[in-house]
């Protein structure tokens, strides 16, 4: 959420171009509808925000009980501010201007740091995730996948058991203005498969038809 449409350009830019799928909200009322979805793990939330500032948007999530991690921007540089902020229930704090090499490491360090509270694999059947190493394998064979692929399977075991629908998968794994009318989504569910399932007779990745798909242990 980044008032400073220049500003939030170059970030979307800079993180896309890292393999993160990236939302901009234009203030902070439509930042806050976005931020209870549930489908975002990180957020950068400017406190300048038209409609309601970022200090605002900050406390009506913790109050709705989204611990999603937050990494405020700012202008302001004292003490005060900086422990105003915490205080509210950020996770983190950048002053403005800032480089975008900082930000990337903090938008790493934010994610490890959740990645590091889940549990240290993620297990459905033979099929395993170590979110701290970014290891796939099915039995003993190592699984290599795409950053993209990565994430798309991530999001999957994450909700074992759950049909994601094509617009879940695209707005977690792409962005919201992502096209759900084309098949990239359906061509990346292939590509999981191929890598996962093919040649096993245990298959996990099942499609609903005209819903969109699940991975579950049972058949």
């Amino acid at each position: 959420m980044e008032d400073e449409k220049k500003v939030a350009s170059f970030i979307k830019r800079g993180l896309a171009e890292e393999g993160y799928a990236v939302d901009v909200a234009p203030d902070g009322e439509e930042g806050v509808g976005m931020a209870l979805d549930g489908v975002h793990d990180l957020i950068i939330l400017d406190i300048h925000l038209p409609k309601m500032d970022g200090l605002g948007v900050l406390q009506e999530l913790r109050k709705k009980k989204v611990d999603t991690p937050v990494l405020l921007l700012t202008v302001r540089a004292t003490i005060e501010d900086k422990v105003l902020g915490l205080d509210a229930g950020a996770d983190d704090y950048l002053t403005k201007p800032f480089a975008f090499e900082e930000l990337l490491a903090r938008v790493r360090a934010l994610l490890r740091r959740r990645a590091d509270a889940e549990p240290p694999v993620i297990q459905i059947a033979d099929l395993t995730l170590d979110p701290a190493r970014r290891l796939v394998s099915r039995g003993n064979a190592k699984i290599d996948l795409t950053p993209k692929e990565y994430v798309l399977l991530a999001y999957f075991m994450r909700n074992p058991g759950r049909v994601l629908t094509r617009t879940m998968i695209s707005e977690h794994v792409w962005d919201y203005t992502f096209d759900t009318i084309t098949n990239v989504i359906d061509v990346y569910v292939n590509y999981l498969r191929k890598k996962i399932d093919t040649g096993r007779e245990h298959k996990l990745i099942h499609t609903i038809r005209g819903v969109g798909y699940v991975l579950k242990a049972e058949s």
